[in-house]
């Protein structure tokens, strides 16, 4: 068996995926309650425990001098392919379009004496060939669909030019200093907010990564003086950083950047064990020094340009029975009738939710062998009924939306529509393979706003819905490398959209395959 030392892995990799899988076996603890990057999910199992990859390498710190160490990350090497229309998401900086796309990351982290620098930069290939898009609604002619003639903004191409590209970033990088559980760090790191597996609504690792300047608490434990009383674990981090315009949105030079603003705190109750409850608040503001006075949600009610969001709710793990509950609502700034009277007068009008499920069952526990059984379900859109031409991730004055270089901060799959996945992992000793189905619509306020314009009863058959049946298996080849295969059928009916206007059309359906390939060096 390999020495068991903590880990610390990157967000949404297999081994941080493994390690949640043990959490709710209650062999290792969440390093975090809300807020995750790479730096602050930092892991350890109980020393002696068994578990179905115990023989295996998942990344090893190796002793430099005095107190400093380090870590390499990879070489790792992504690759996929989309035979009809884009598939993928949570991929930072990489867009997989169709045709061929490659993301190649790896770097080193070291640590010391409260001191840790990352250098891990990500490098990203896209054929970008070319398929079917709508009309735009901006300068460029591979803008969104949606927005500027409904009153509102987003920055997401439809397709990211006409040409194959490369692009890169900073990815996982950064500089901190943490004493105790206070910290403070500058970079471009990822941010996963709540307990979301599949559909985040705050912030995930989908879109590039920004520069940001964070300072807060980790995981703390809180003891009550003089009596001794222990109260739970609490967490607090807040941050400002840049994000940035994609090249295929407009052609007015002074709107390129926007301030994004965040504070999210946690709390772990100790008279309720493994409950955790959270809050995230989100504001975006035009790039101006000044706006940093806003960067804590106090008082923003004279600013004119500026949307807020935020979101509260909980995670509960039962290690006892393997089983975990969690769930999230989010809240948008604009409401009729205001912020906060308006949210109790019109509840559903930009609120949106996840809840989510995750059950281990014991397959085989002689050998270590063990499943996961996964469902979330996710709800983006307002009611039909609701006529006031926004989206949770869309607003008037900040017309790039919620986003960064063309791309969706929180979740990808279903931005202003809806999605449920049931997902089936496989844990065994020489890796893992999962089954997963997932439906989604990605943008019902379209089929709203058309029919609110033309008077004509057309939602009801012209959703754009996107059916997907997921295979993928992983395995541990030899001590230093790791292989990851996927396959996906990805049925798209009612493609662009194309039964809105002529409800009679022919096919309506696309058919796209998509196969993806990891292979990763562990040192």
């Amino acid at each position: 068996m390999l020495p068991v030392l903590p880990a610390q892995e990157a967000l949404k990799s297999a081994e941080e995926e493994y390690y949640e899988f043990l959490t709710l076996q209650g062999l290792t603890e969440r390093p975090t309650l809300n807020y995750r990057t790479l730096s602050d999910s930092v892991w350890d199992i109980a020393g002696g425990a068994e578990h179905p990859w115990q023989e295996q390498n998942l990344g090893i710190w190796r002793d430099l001098f005095g107190d400093f160490r380090m870590r390499v990350y990879g070489p790792e090497l992504f690759i996929s392919g989309n035979t009809a229309a884009p598939y993928g998401q949570n991929d930072g900086v990489l867009w997989q379009g169709r045709g061929f796309n490659a993301l190649i990351k790896g770097g080193v982290r070291f640590e010391g004496y409260g001191v840790e620098l990352t250098l891990l930069p990500h490098f990203a290939f896209s054929q970008n060939a070319e398929f079917e898009i709508m009309p735009s609604m901006y300068d460029s002619e591979y803008g969104y669909f949606w927005g500027y003639g409904h009153n509102v903004g987003v920055d997401a191409p439809q397709r990211f030019g006409s040409k194959p590209f490369f692009d890169w970033d900073f990815g996982d990088s950064e500089i901190r200093y943490t004493w105790k559980t206070l910290t403070v760090g500058f970079g471009t790191q990822a941010i996963w907010l709540g307990p979301s597996n599949l559909y985040p609504i705050l912030h995930s690792n989908n879109a590039p990564t920004y520069p940001r300047f964070d300072i807060g608490l980790r995981r703390q434990r809180v003891i009550l003086p003089w009596l001794n009383w222990y109260l739970g674990d609490i967490e607090a981090r807040l941050w400002t950083g840049r994000l940035s315009e994609s090249g295929f949105f407009d052609n007015d030079d002074s709107n390129d950047y926007t301030m994004i603003n965040g504070l999210a705190f946690a709390y772990a109750p100790s008279f309720l064990p493994r409950l955790t409850l959270f809050f995230n608040w989100i504001n975006l503001l035009p790039w101006e020094w000044k706006n940093l006075k806003y960067i804590l949600p106090i008082d923003t009610s004279n600013i004119i340009d500026d949307d807020m969001k935020a979101s509260l709710g909980f995670s509960w793990v039962f290690p006892q029975v393997g089983f975990e509950v969690y769930g999230e609502l989010g809240v948008d700034d604009y409401v009729a009738g205001g912020r906060i009277i308006g949210f109790f007068i019109h509840p559903n009008q930009t609120t949106v939710f996840n809840l989510g499920l995750k059950k281990i069952i014991s397959i085989y526990p002689s050998r270590n062998i063990y499943a996961e059984l996964l469902l979330e379900l996710n709800y983006m859109e307002r009611l039909p009924e609701s006529h006031n031409r926004y989206s949770f991730y869309s607003h008037h004055a900040l017309v790039h939306g919620y986003t960064n270089k063309g791309q969706w901060l929180g979740n990808a799959v279903s931005p202003i529509g809806n999605a449920q996945s049931l997902k089936f992992t496989l844990y065994y000793q020489n890796g893992n393979s999962s089954f997963m189905f997932s439906r989604n619509n990605p943008n019902n306020h379209y089929i709203y706003d058309m029919e609110f314009e033309t008077g004509l009863d057309i939602y009801h058959n012209a959703y754009w819905a996107n059916l997907n049946f997921d295979l993928s298996t992983m395995c541990f080849l030899r001590k230093h490398f790791q292989l990851m295969g996927g396959l996906t059928y990805n049925v798209i009916t009612n493609f662009n959209y194309q039964r809105s206007f002529v409800p009679k059309s022919g096919n309506t359906h696309k058919h796209n395959f998509s196969f993806q390939l990891n292979f990763k060096f562990v040192l």
